[in-house]
C-alpha cells in the first residue's frame, strides 16, 4: 500500500538523497516519491532519515543542500540512515567571504514596534529590574545566597513591586586559577551582569584572599565609572568579621538599592533596543526543520527594526560555518569566525578529544546523526541578515544587527557569555526537552515538535510544531516568535520565570586549569 509522501515526511533541498521523517514508519511502509518510489527497508522513528536514492561507500550525505557526513557502506533506498552507516570525514567548505551579504530592507521609522521596558541613564533599555549580588569567588557564594533568601518574602513584592527581585551570581571559580585570559574572562562576565541593563544596582561579596580580588574587578572593568550604578559596596567576608556579618552588611547595603531601584518605571522603548540571545538546546531533527529558521525569521525581523540578535555556539557551527562567513560585511569579520574554527580544533585536541565528538546521546536519539547535520540546523536561528560583528566570550555587544559570540555549546555556558554582552532576551529552542532560565535575562523556550510541547507544556513557552504539523506557515512561526519577544520583553513572564527557574544557570565558561 502506497502512502502520500509528504504526511511522511519532509525534503529540505532539492540537492538532497535523505528526507526526515515527520512520524515513524514500520518496515516495508511505501512512501511515494515520484520515481523510484521509495519503501521503508526497516522500522524507522520519527526525526530520522531515510535514504531517497542509492549512495555509494564514501558518497556525501546530503540534507539542507549540504553535506553532513559520508555513507560508511554501500546505502539503498528507504534504508534507515544514521549514526550506523554515516561517518565525519573532514570535507572543504567554500567561505566565499562576503558573497552571500544581502541588504537589511529596514522598517521605515514612523513603522517602530515598541515594548514597555527600563530606560537606564546610559540609553540601554532592561527587561526586568533586578538588584544583585555578585559573587568575586566561590567562597562567598553561600553568603551571597543566604542575603537572597532574606527577601524573598511575601511583603517584599507589596513593598518594591516593580524590582523583579534580589539574584545572586555565584559560581565555582574565583581562585585557584591563573591569571591572564582566565581570570579576565571571569571578570568579563561578572562586571557584564552586574552593570547589565536588566540590574539597577548590585553589591560584590568575596572571601578576601581570592585570586579574583574585588578591588582590582572594580578598577579592571570600570566599575568605579559607571554611567547608570553608584559604585558598587564590595564586602570580603574575612574583612566584615564573618559569615553572619556579613550577611547582615549585605541586606544593609541591598536596601539601599531597593528603593531606587522601585522607583523605576517601564516606559515605551523602540524594539531597536532589544538584544536578542539565540539558544539551542536538547535538539532533535526538527530542531533545524521548525524551531530554529522560525526564530530566523524573528531574528532578521528584529534586525529590520535596528534591534540585535546574536547567534552563539562555536563548536555548533562547526560545517556550518562557511554559511556565515559567506554573509559577513567584510572579509575580516569572516576570517574572525575561521579563526574561531581553527581555536577549538586545537582547544579540544590538547585534551584528546574532536570537535566532531558531538551530538549528544539525547541528539542522536532525536535523529540528529553528525556535528555538520546538527551545526546546519543551528545556524538557521541566525536568518539570512548580514553578519556584521563577531565577539570574543562575554564581550560587550555594541553594534545593532546580526552578530555571533564565542561560546562553548554547553547551553548555561553559552547564555551566559550572551548575557554578559548585553542580551535582554534570550529564546531557546529544544526538541527533546531542556527547562533553562536565565535571571536577569527572561528565556522563552520554544518546542521543535507538538509532541513535546504537548508533553512539557508547563515548561514550553511556543510550539515551533505546527509548522511540521501543516496548521502554520514558517513565516507565521517565526512572526508569533516576534510577537512573544516584543510581550515578554514588556514583562509578561515566560514559563521559566513562572517556575522560578533562573538562579543556578549562571556558568562562566572556565577556559583555564585548577591549580
Amino acid at each position: 500500500m502506497s502512502n502520500n509522501f509528504d504526511e511522511y515526511a519532509v525534503v529540505l533541498n532539492e540537492l538532497d538523497n535523505v528526507a526526515t521523517l515527520k512520524r515513524p514508519v514500520a518496515a516495508g511502509t511505501l512512501l511515494v516519491n515520484g520515481i523510484p518510489r521509495v519503501k521503508s527497508s526497516q522500522d524507522i522513528m520519527q526525526g530520522h532519515k531515510i535514504a531517497l536514492s542509492s549512495i555509494a561507500a564514501g558518497e556525501p550525505i546530503v540534507k539542507y543542500g549540504q553535506i553532513i557526513g559520508f555513507a560508511r557502506g554501500p546505502i539503498e533506498p528507504g534504508d534507515h540512515v544514521h549514526v550506523h552507516n554515516v561517518e565525519v570525514r573532514d570535507f572543504g567548505r567554500d567561505y566565499g567571504f562576503c558573497e552571500d551579504v544581502r541588504p537589511v530592507d529596514y522598517v521605515p521609522e514612523d513603522q517602530m514596534r515598541y515594548f514597555m521596558g527600563f530606560e537606564r541613564p546610559d540609553g540601554r533599555v532592561g527587561t526586568r529590574n533586578y538588584a544583585a549580588i555578585a559573587s568575586s569567588v566561590n567562597c562567598s557564594a553561600s553568603v551571597s545566597k543566604y542575603i537572597v533568601e532574606r527577601f524573598k518574602t511575601p511583603e517584599f513584592k507589596r513593598e518594591f513591586p516593580n524590582v523583579d527581585g534580589v539574584i545572586a551570581f555565584t559560581h565555582k571559580g574565583g581562585c585557584g586559577m591563573p591569571g591572564g585570559p582566565p581570570l579576565d574572562q571571569l571578570q568579563r562576565v561578572l562586571a557584564g551582569f552586574s552593570t547589565h541593563q536588566n540590574v539597577f544596582g548590585h553589591i560584590m561579596i568575596g572571601l578576601g584572599c581570592e585570586v579574583n580580588q574585588i578591588p582590582v574587578m572594580i578598577e579592571s572593568q570600570g566599575l568605579n565609572v559607571l554611567k547608570h550604578q553608584p559604585r558598587p559596596t564590595s564586602l570580603t567576608i574575612q574583612g566584615s568579621g564573618g559569615v553572619s556579618k556579613t550577611i547582615e552588611a549585605g541586606v544593609s547595603a541591598i536596601l539601599k538599592i531597593l528603593p531606587q531601584a522601585n522607583e523605576c518605571k517601564r516606559t515605551n522603548q523602540p524594539i531597536s533596543k532589544l538584544i536578542l540571545a539565540e539558544e539551542c538546546g536538547g535538539s532533535d531533527a526538527n530542531s533545524g526543520i521548525t524551531a530554529n529558521p522560525a526564530v530566523g525569521i524573528a531574528s532578521d525581523e528584529l534586525v529590520r527594526y535596528g534591534g540585535t540578535a546574536i547567534l552563539a555556539e562555536t563548536p555548533e557551527i562547526y560545517g556550518a560555518e562557511h554559511l556565515l562567513t559567506r554573509r559577513a560585511v567584510t572579509r575580516e569579520i569572516g576570517e574572525k569566525i575561521v579563526a574561531l574554527i581553527h581555536w577549538w580544533e586545537d582547544y579540544v585536541s590538547r585534551f584528546g578529544a574532536e570537535i566532531d565528538n558531538n551530538p549528544s546521546p539525547g541528539n542522536k536519539l532525536g535523529g540528529l546523526t553528525t556535528i555538520y547535520e546538527k551545526s546546519l540546523g543551528a545556524v538557521a536561528k541566525g536568518g539570512q541578515a548580514p553578519l556584521s560583528a563577531v565577539y570574543r566570550y562575554a564581550e560587550k555587544i555594541d553594534k545593532p544587527g546580526f552578530g555571533f559570540m564565542d561560546t562553548p555549546g554547553y547551553d548555561p555556558a553559552s547564555v551566559t557569555g550572551m548575557v554578559a554582552g548585553g542580551c535582554n532576551v534570550a529564546v531557546f529552542t529544544t526538541g527533546r526537552g531542556s527547562v533553562f532560565g536565565c535571571k536577569p535575562t527572561p528565556c522563552i523556550k520554544i518546542a521543535t515538535n507538538t509532541d513535546l510541547y504537548n508533553r512539557m507544556t508547563d515548561d514550553m513557552d511556543i510550539n515551533a510544531g505546527t509548522f511540521m504539523d501543516g496548521t502554520e506557515s514558517l513565516r507565521e512561526v517565526g512572526m508569533r516568535i516576534l510577537e512573544k519577544i516584543i510581550a515578554v520583553a514588556g514583562g509578561e513572564k515566560t514559563k521559566s520565570e513562572i517556575l522560578g527557574i533562573g538562579d543556578e544557570e549562571f556558568v562562566p565558561w572556565d577556559i583555564g586549569p585548577t591549580l
